[in-house]
């Protein structure tokens, strides 16, 4: 470390101090280089001191709590490993660089595998140096991003399951707060995948109800030759397979509550006996002659817009205002980025906990793909994204090699033409091939896959069904 001091003179000649300031701890037993190492790094804008061993060290973080300690790895008393381990046992919050000689670069690498952030070997370059503080600035700015965000979900970001502390999504917590202890019905509507099942097991947890069952069905991923009888069960004999008498959701729902999503896909019939069952409180099973009491809560869901799905024919207009006592109109993610940050924290908590993984967060040019992408699959799209993300990376930061290359606008690489069909080829599996094109182009969004191949969304449920493509 003979030219520290002309090295330094040259830095400092061309690099600016930093606005905000870190602490850091210089630890070297030879005195000239601690002394020229701690006049380097101040002149880069960081507030320093210095100890001449690893037992001073120890003294010094106490008094004066640096985020990052430069340690040399040979020293006597404590050396530059015995510090490490030791501000770890301490749970002091520091990161720390590592100076080696070429004879202990091993050591170095034990020490990193034990929790040293880097290593640098004498001497020292300068400019390695000044990159790897840099580095771990932005890392030592990400990491109390996170405590912030995590905080701020615990104390402030959250309405039972939902999260989020946007403008418009505690217009719909003051909504929930106020609906949720009646037994009034409520008529959710939003794109697909923004949350509507979570508003619903949420009104249903702060209810009266939350100890009975929650029982959720999705009117467009049922046959219409089914879906009456998952509604309100059936007897023996009543049709064709009904081998015995079946429980309907109804049923199953007494004293809870029942969620039933898409209910613009339900046919008008049944849609007639739902709003009896709202009306009279009873209902009848298939095949069968005797009336039944329920006490459940219904709580529906649309992805279309009520008004226009009433005046085209998809929703009786009595159903409508019949469930349209309390109403909930959630907004697209793309409407609340506000938000994301507490999204992304939420999930990546959930699927650590899954996963057995330790992300501690997301860093910043991979936040900024995040914040820039349009999220046409909203809430939903952003969860399966956090999901592959956290199984990717290893830790300790999402990053944007972790990310799919659609959210930088990059079209998905194909090996093949868009749609291969080739002579004696099936109808069926051209169907196939086509609707899993569609369903690729719009990510998962089946709505949209529903309206780009201008068939209903209870069509392509079935047609997935048949061609037994339900987890596409």
């Amino acid at each position: 470390m003979t030219s520290l001091a002309g090295d330094t003179a040259a830095m400092t000649a061309t690099t600016q101090p930093r606005a905000v300031s870190e602490r850091v701890l210089i630890v070297e037993d030879d005195a000239a280089a601690r002394v020229g190492l701690e006049q380097l790094v101040k002149s880069w804008g960081f507030v320093a001191e210095s100890a001449s061993d690893g037992e001073e060290a120890l003294d010094k973080v106490t008094t004066f709590r640096p985020a990052i300690v430069i340690s040399d790895l040979v020293m006597p008393r404590l050396d530059g490993l015995g510090l490490l381990r030791a501000l770890q046992q301490q749970g002091a919050d520091t990161t720390t660089l590592l100076l080696t000689a070429q004879g202990t670069v091993e050591t170095a690498v034990e020490a990193m595998k034990a929790g040293a952030y880097d290593y640098l070997t004498k001497p020292i370059d300068i400019q390695r140096l000044k990159v790897l503080l840099d580095k771990i600035v932005q890392r030592l700015e990400t990491l109390r991003e996170v405590k912030a965000l995590r905080r701020q979900l615990r104390e402030h970001g959250t309405f039972g399951l939902l999260v989020g502390h946007s403008a418009e999504m505690r217009k719909i917590y003051q909504v929930v707060e106020q609906a949720a202890p009646t037994s009034a019905s409520v008529l959710i509507s939003g794109e697909s995948g923004t949350g509507k099942e979570l508003v619903a097991r949420t009104l249903h947890q702060l209810s009266p109800r939350a100890s009975f069952p929650f029982v959720a069905i999705n009117c467009a991923a049922i046959p219409e030759t089914l879906l009456e009888s998952e509604i309100f069960g059936h007897e023996k004999g009543a049709f064709t397979g009904a081998a015995g008498r079946r429980q309907g959701c109804f049923e199953l729902a007494d004293r809870g509550t029942l969620f039933l999503d898409e209910i613009g896909e339900m046919t008008p019939a049944t849609q007639v006996k739902l709003l009896r069952v709202l009306q009279e409180r009873t209902f009848r099973r298939l095949g069968g002659g005797t009336e039944q009491s329920v006490d459940v809560r219904v709580i529906a869901a649309t992805n279309l817009d009520p008004i226009e799905a009433v005046q085209k024919g998809k929703l009786r207009d009595d159903l409508f205002y019949r469930l349209n006592v309390f109403s909930f109109r959630l907004p697209p993610l793309r409407a609340r980025k506000e938000d994301l940050a507490l999204l992304i924290q939420a999930f990546l908590n959930e699927f650590n906990t899954r996963n057995q993984k330790s992300i501690a967060g997301v860093d910043q040019p991979a936040m900024r793909m995040l914040e820039q992408y349009d999220w046409p699959g909203n809430v939903r799209e952003l969860r399966n994204v956090i999901e592959r993300a956290t199984i990717l990376s290893p830790g300790p930061f999402v990053e944007p090699k972790h990310l799919p290359a659609s959210l930088a606008g990059e079209p998905p690489a194909r090996s093949q033409p868009l749609v291969a069909l080739a002579p004696g080829m099936t109808v069926e599996e051209a169907e196939r091939r086509l609707i899993v094109l569609t369903l690729e182009h719009t990510r998962g969004n089946r709505t949209r896959a529903a309206e780009s191949l201008g068939i209903s969304l209870k069509t392509l449920h079935n047609k997935l069904n048949k061609l037994r493509l339900r987890n596409q």
